[in-house]
């Protein structure tokens, strides 16, 4: 492909990009394709010559599209939401044409500092007190492991690296029983074995309970193992509850024990004032960590770490090769320093160009139209006498299920919710996901795609209620 033909073919996908969602409310929410579906459709050997661009293009929407499920639907309500807006997008596109690999700062001064610029903008957009600088990682649960890693090196004198575990270390991790389960696999990963980790009970709210972990720390503590770590979350990914800050990292400063902060979702509420309550404790905090690429219009994948040592941190994963050694090292920042990877994505530029262009207020109504969105159908849920609330509803997840007059039985209760979800989904009109609270099967709907409007949650409510009252009970 010459440059004439990319200019061609750029402009043509720019222009399917925006149809794409003018029209987006027109596909199913959820693919109904089968598995294996896609794959009978390809060829199962790769071209040896090759083939127009035109051609692709056409199996991309013959045979892609019909596969993909619409996460920029604004009818999307599973899961969380991994927002894309268009100077996200835009800023996407011109990272993906300059192809920079921005492990030290000498391979694209522009990478280095601007993203040291907009981490600082975050971090005083969320509220983080001075002290805390950050880095831009993939994912939250690379961030956790991150963290953990950090945590064992410190702990250790920086021995692990060095040496490698001698056996003696017995570390201990503490989470809720509600946290994100990357956390398990950054367990494992970074060695401690999942034994070892420690998942805490929670209250009604589905919160950390402060005295349960104190009680769990100090019968460790009595057996001869060393608390390490303590992960609180901000916005759990099954209900959005809130940890105690304040009371845990009381417990995790009266014995050295690290404290990480996943504030995955609910970490973008911080940029509201009235949300500002969450981090009452932030200054026993060591690591902190929330995803722009779920609810603050940033495209996958953008996570936004912090850090208040960063010299434990650097000192964790630094490497200096020869031919990675610059002049300008003792006065700069290498991000490759900075986390597991070494090459590294301009990440911060798609990042800029939403900050900039929606600025903080512009940010802010778009999540308090959400956390509105959320509020009205928690208020209809729990006026509906068929339908019941299975937690707190402090963002915009509303977690509940349907519960017919006379049915005790919680088995008969949550193979009816499933039935639900499969048969709204079914439809293509929503997309609903599910979890468990207390045992109990519970319907997911959170309102966080930046496109969605309250008729679309009045549109969902309204098929949910007709969906369930077709089931047979």
């Amino acid at each position: 492909m010459d440059n004439n033909e990319f200019r061609t073919q750029a402009h043509r996908l720019v222009d399917w990009m925006a149809d794409y969602w003018e029209n987006v409310e027109k596909y199913p929410v959820m693919s109904p394709v089968s598995p294996g579906e896609i794959k009978k459709q390809l060829p199962q050997e790769p071209p040896h010559e090759g083939i127009s661009f035109d051609k692709t293009f056409a199996d991309f929407e013959k045979i892609i599209m019909p596969g993909v499920t619409h996460w920029q639907h604004p009818s999307f309500f599973a899961y969380f939401p991994s927002n894309a807006t268009p100077p996200s997008i835009l800023g996407e596109m011109l990272a993906s044409a300059l192809a920079v690999q921005g492990m030290i700062w000498q391979t694209s001064p522009s990478a280095a500092e601007l993203e040291e610029i907009v981490m600082k903008w975050l971090a005083r957009m969320i509220g983080l007190p001075d002290g805390f600088e950050g880095v831009i990682q993939d994912t939250a649960s690379t961030a956790g492991l991150v963290s953990l890693l950090t945590a064992r090196e410190k702990k250790s004198d920086f021995q692990i690296n060095r040496h490698g575990f001698s056996g003696n270390e017995k570390f201990i991790v503490y989470s809720s029983a509600e946290t994100h389960s990357s956390i398990e696999k950054d367990v494992k990963i970074a060695g401690f074995g999942s034994d070892n980790l420690r998942k805490i009970e929670v209250d009604d709210n589905f919160a950390m309970i402060p005295e349960k972990l104190a009680e769990a720390i100090q019968e460790d503590l009595n057996n001869g193992l060393t608390p390490l770590a303590v992960i609180a979350t901000l916005g759990t990914t099954g209900s959005t509850a809130i940890d105690p800050l304040k009371e845990i990292g009381e417990i995790c400063r009266r014995h050295d024990i690290w404290l990480h902060v996943d504030a995955a979702f609910g970490g973008t509420a911080l940029i509201l004032p009235e949300f500002r309550y969450m981090i009452d404790g932030i200054d026993k905090v060591d690591t902190f960590v929330f995803n722009p690429h779920k609810w603050l219009g940033v495209n996958f994948d953008c996570t936004a770490y912090f850090v208040r040592d960063k010299g434990a941190l650097i000192r964790t994963f630094e490497i200096m090769p020869e031919y990675l050694k610059t002049g300008q090292d003792a006065v700069v920042n290498n991000y490759r320093d900075w986390g597991i990877q070494l090459g590294r994505r301009f990440r911060a530029l798609k990042l800029w160009f939403v900050l900039s262009s929606y600025g903080i207020s512009g940010l802010q109504k778009i999540i308090r139209r959400h956390i509105e969105i959320g509020q009205w159908l928690k208020n209809q849920v729990d006026a509906a006498h068929d339908f019941e609330l299975l937690a707190p509803v402090p963002f915009n997840l509303v977690c509940f299920r349907y519960h017919p007059d006379g049915i005790k039985d919680e088995n008969r209760l949550d193979n009816l919710n499933a039935r639900l979800v499969d048969a709204v989904n079914a439809t293509g009109k929503i997309f609903l996901t599910h979890t468990k609270l207390k045992g109990r099967y519970t319907v997911r709907l959170v309102a966080g795609q930046y496109r969605v409007e309250k008729r679309h949650v009045e549109t969902a409510w309204d098929l949910i209620r007709e969906t369930a009252s077709k089931l047979t009970v």
